[in-house]
């Protein structure tokens, strides 16, 4: 069905919903609302509204589902596969007003917040009562809980404690056709029916309009050990990364980072940041694993430590770091979490997270590598090595405009192929959007995509939900 554009009936239909001051028209405004972290994507809707509660969430959606206007969810504006992006126009419905810790349920170990609620900011807010909020992106000082939810983040935790899905328990959800709805109950057990819930978690905006979400949590680990260890290939540390595992320990972050991801890295830190890095990384060495092991025990820990030790002297391993203060392990953190956008600063990139059984992480570096040198591109490459799920930064640096746009998406598909044929997938974390879209054949069959669609359909018959999406 065809979509259509925004009226000025409908405008003024909008404006009684949800009152002027919240339909933004300035074209400057909805610039800003039409990109995100996408490489240079940007899309301008025709205009932007800013609900305040599920009715007026509701009462939107039923307007632009009788008028077929597309509305496209957004929240911080941090995601980086174009998953709230405005392809065909019509409204952004910006969910930021949607910002309050609801309730936090000290004895049932729940809280209820709203979608708009900053990730950091929640995770602080439980932490004061000694709880623990595990999903942890590098953008969780400023991504909102909703768009995790969206793209099911996970983040350095997830290794040991899982994703975003893994702490929702049940959700306000208002659907295209403008009924509110809960998904589940309150419960750590759910056998009732089709599991609504975790549909959600992970669909991107395109099913339906989060407005409240029930997560579970977690007593907060007392204590923790950091690692720095550097191996002279990448190859070497994705080897060693199994061993640790097989060695029966389970770290509570297990980061990858190649050399050159330091050295962008540090320039970024000195020189946008204004944060000198004073930590020395090994010379010589190409590749860098950050192990971190947490718990309530020290002599554990401890112990765990020196079996991590054991392990990876096996290997072509470095001199190992051991973090000495807590300003040491923020500064090996605040590194790791820059190294997304010190390579953007350096150069636009097309940023994947494809993911991988463990075992194979070798065989996908390298070979993302000679695909890298094949098609005629440098890539930098880190992630959740920990779980399989590897960030890889394509570089434009002096590539031409004609081979950005059609030579390397090809050498991206060769990477996608490559993940498939391992085992693995074209994204842990970041979802599909549009940047993934095309290549969705390559993982998924035809009835697979066939069934997705049917679902769509089911939850938002005439596609004015976030359409363009996925597939």
């Amino acid at each position: 069905m065809a979509l259509t554009e925004v009226s000025v009936d409908v405008i003024g239909k909008l404006e009684a919903a949800v009152g002027r001051e919240y339909v933004i028209l300035d074209e400057e405004i909805r610039r800003d609302y039409g990109h995100d972290k996408t490489e240079d994507y940007a899309f301008l809707p025709d205009v932007v509204v800013k609900p305040g509660t599920p009715e007026e969430v509701s009462a939107i959606l039923r307007i632009c589902n009788e008028h077929l206007i597309p509305v496209t969810p957004r929240g911080a504006g941090t995601g980086l596969a174009g998953s709230a992006l405005p392809v065909h126009k019509g409204i952004v419905m910006s969910m930021e007003r949607f910002n309050r810790i609801l309730s936090i349920d000290e004895l049932n170990l729940q809280a209820t917040v709203e979608p708009g609620v900053i990730t950091e900011v929640f995770q602080n807010a439980v932490k004061e009562k000694g709880l623990f909020y595990p999903p942890d992106p590098a953008s969780r000082g400023s991504c909102f809980l909703g768009g995790n939810l969206s793209n099911n983040s996970g983040g350095p935790k997830a290794v040991k404690y899982g994703v975003t899905r893994d702490y929702v328990l049940n959700l306000e959800v208002v659907l295209p056709t403008g009924e509110i709805i809960w998904t589940g109950a309150n419960v750590l057990k759910y056998s009732t029916g089709y599991n609504l819930t975790q549909l959600i978690c992970g669909s991107e905006g395109t099913l339906g309009v989060v407005t409240k979400i029930v997560f579970k949590l977690r007593g907060y680990p007392q204590k923790d050990v950091l690692m720095l260890i550097p191996f002279s290939t990448s190859e070497e540390a994705c080897r060693a990364i199994s061993a640790i595992f097989v060695a029966g320990i389970t770290p509570s972050g297990m980061e990858f980072f190649e050399r050159e991801a330091i050295t962008r890295t540090v320039e970024y830190c000195e020189k946008v940041l204004n944060s000198p890095v004073t930590t020395k990384f090994a010379e010589g060495m190409d590749a860098f694993l950050l192990c971190e092991l947490d718990g309530n025990d020290d002599e554990v820990l401890m112990r765990d430590a020196e079996r991590v030790m054991s392990v990876v002297e096996n290997f072509e391993v470095g001199e190992v770091l051991f973090a000495e203060s807590s300003a040491q392990k923020e500064e090996l953190w605040k590194v790791r979490k820059n190294v997304s956008p010190a390579v953007n600063w350096y150069t636009l990139t097309k940023s994947d997270d494809v993911v991988v059984p463990r075992s194979n992480l070798p065989k996908l570096v390298s070979g993302i590598k000679e695909i890298g040198k094949a098609y005629g591109f440098n890539t930098v490459c880190f992630g959740h090595l920990g779980d399989g799920n590897l960030h890889v930064n394509i570089l434009r640096e002096n590539i031409s405009e004609e081979d950005w746009k059609t030579k390397i998406p090809q050498g991206i598909g060769e990477i996608f192929k490559l993940t498939v044929s391992l085992g693995g997938t074209l994204s842990g974390e970041h979802g599909i959007g549009i940047a993934k879209k095309p290549y969705m054949p390559i993982a998924m069959s035809e009835v697979n995509l066939r069934l997705m669609r049917d679902i769509k359909k089911a939850f938002d018959p005439n596609g004015i939900l976030n359409p363009g999406k996925i597939f």
